[in-house]
C-alpha cells in the first residue's frame, strides 16, 4: 500500500501516505492530555508522531491531525515537551480546560488524546497504578458541558484501574455523546501467522498468553483476548463471571480441564522470541503462574495465562465447536524505536478524529477494563468466582483486523 491515497472511505489505520495532495482530509487540531512526556513514553511515542511523523524521525508519513495544545500532568527532569512546544508551536497549558478551549471560553479543538500512562502514581489495593484518568476525563467532560458540544476523545489503554471509574467514564461519555475510543496498540500489531478468528465463527474456548505485570501487560492478555471472543458467533453477549487464580491453583485447573491446555501448547508453538527450551515444561520455568479465567454469558470461555520465566510475547489460541478446529497466532511488535505498532494504532486514532466514529468500539476497553479489574480482586479472595453483572451488555465490532505493512518497520 505504499504511495497509495486513503480517503475516509478507506480505513485509514494500514495506510501510507507518502504525498499530501488537496484530495487528503483536512487537518484536524487536536489536544493533548498526558501524564507525564519523556523518550519513549506513551506520550512521546503516540503524540510526537503528530510533530516528527508517524517513524518520530520527520522523514515518515505526517498524520491529518495537529497537536495545538497540551497538558502535562506531571513535567519531570527529563521531560519532552518543553522543547517540542518550542521547537512546533504548540500550546502549552496549565490547565485542561485551558488545553481545550486555547485560553479561551469555550471549546476550540477537533478532538483530544488523552494518554495517562507513565508518571509517578500510586498503587490500588489490587495492585494497578492509580493513573488519573477519572480526573483527567472530568475536566475534559466538564469543558464539553459549558460549551455544550463534544469532540472525539481517544484514552490511551484501559478506561481507567478500577470498575467504577471505567463505568463511569463510559457511561458519561453516552450521555454527553461523546465519540469515545480507547485501548492499546496490540489490537493493530503484526500476527505470526497472518490470522483472525472468522467473523460468527462458533468458537468454544480461548487461550491467550502473557507475560510482565498483571496491571499493565495482563490488560494487553485481555484486550487481545476480547478483541478475539467479540468475533464470535452473534458478536459479544456479555460476560457472566471472572476468576483470577495464582499459585500451583493455576497448575491445578489445567489438569482439571478448565482451560485446554492443548491450547496453551498450540499457542506456545507459535513463541518467537523465547521458544521453550527442549526437555522443559512451564511448571519448570514459571515460578509465579497467574490466570484470568473469563466466563462469556454464552457459554464461551476464555483464558490469559501470564507465565513469566517461560516467555516475553504475546500469543493466542482458540477451538472451534462445530468441528473442534484450533487456530493460533503470536504477536509479533515491534519492540525497539520507532515502536511502529503505534503508528498502526495512531492510524485509528486519526480515522476516528475525522468520521466521529469510533475505528473499534469502546465497549472492549470497557469489558476488559472491568474484567481486570474483577479477575484481581478474585486472586485476593483465592480465586472466587465473582460475577461480573455490569458486562451482562451487547455489542458487535465491525472492525476487521488487519496484517500492517512493513513500513518504518
Amino acid at each position: 500500500m505504499r504511495g497509495t491515497l486513503c480517503g475516509l472511505s478507506v480505513m485509514l489505520l494500514f495506510c501510507v501516505i507518502t504525498d499530501l495532495s488537496a484530495d487528503d482530509p483536512p487537518v484536524k487540531r487536536v489536544a493533548g492530555i498526558t501524564t507525564i512526556y519523556h523518550r519513549n513514553s506513551h506520550a512521546d511515542v503516540i503524540l510526537t508522531r503528530l510533530l516528527e511523523t508517524d517513524t518520530l524521525d520527520g522523514k515518515g508519513r505526517q498524520p491529518r491531525l495537529q497537536l495545538v495544545s497540551l497538558y502535562v500532568d506531571q513535567v519531570g527532569d527529563n521531560d519532552l515537551s518543553r522543547g517540542f512546544a518550542e521547537k512546533h508551536g504548540f500550546r502549552l497549558s496549565p490547565t485542561i480546560a485551558d488545553a481545550l478551549t486555547l485560553g479561551g471560553d469555550k471549546l476550540a479543538v477537533d478532538g483530544v488524546l488523552v494518554v495517562a500512562e507513565h508518571g509517578d502514581y500510586p498503587r490500588s489495593p489490587t495492585g494497578q497504578i492509580v493513573y488519573p484518568k477519572r480526573r483527567l476525563m472530568t475536566e475534559v467532560f466538564e469543558v464539553f458541558r459549558k460549551s455544550g458540544r463534544s469532540v472525539p476523545v481517544f484514552n490511551d489503554k484501559h478506561l481507567a484501574d478500577n470498575a467504577v471509574d471505567a463505568l463511569w467514564m463510559y457511561g458519561t461519555a453516552r450521555e454527553l455523546r461523546v465519540p469515545l475510543m480507547a485501548g492499546s496498540s496490540i489490537t493493530t500489531s503484526w500476527r505470526d501467522p497472518a490470522v483472525d478468528i472468522r467473523r460468527d465463527a462458533p468458537l468454544k474456548e480461548i487461550v491467550v498468553l502473557s507475560y510482565g505485570s498483571l496491571d499493565a501487560y495482563g490488560f494487553h492478555g485481555l484486550e487481545l483476548l476480547q478483541e478475539l471472543a467479540e468475533r464470535r458467533q452473534g458478536g459479544e453477549t456479555g460476560v457472566a463471571g471472572v476468576r483470577g487464580l495464582t499459585g500451583e491453583a493455576v497448575w491445578q485447573a489445567g489438569r482439571d480441564g478448565i482451560y485446554d491446555t492443548k491450547l496453551v501448547d498450540a499457542a506456545l508453538a507459535r513463541l518467537k522470541v523465547r521458544p521453550l527450551p527442549a526437555g522443559k515444561t512451564l511448571q519448570d520455568l514459571v515460578q509465579s503462574p497467574s490466570a484470568f479465567i473469563v466466563d462469556y454469558a454464552d457459554g464461551t470461555r476464555g483464558t490469559v495465562l501470564t507465565l513469566n520465566g517461560a516467555l516475553a510475547e504475546w500469543a493466542a489460541a482458540w477451538r472451534r465447536r462445530d468441528d473442534d478446529s484450533v487456530g493460533s497466532f503470536v504477536d509479533d511488535l515491534h519492540t525497539d524505536r520507532p515502536f511502529m505498532h503505534f503508528a498502526h494504532l495512531l492510524g485509528g486514532i486519526e480515522q476516528m478524529m475525522h468520521t466521529h466514529q469510533p475505528t473499534w468500539p469502546v465497549e472492549r476497553t470497557l469489558f476488559t477494563s472491568v474484567i481486570l479489574d474483577t479477575a484481581l480482586q478474585s486472586q485476593q479472595r483465592n480465586g472466587e468466582l465473582l460475577p461480573t453483572p455490569d458486562l451482562r451488555r451487547r455489542y458487535q465490532c465491525r472492525w476487521d483486523w488487519k496484517q500492517p505493512s512493513d513500513h518504518g518497520r
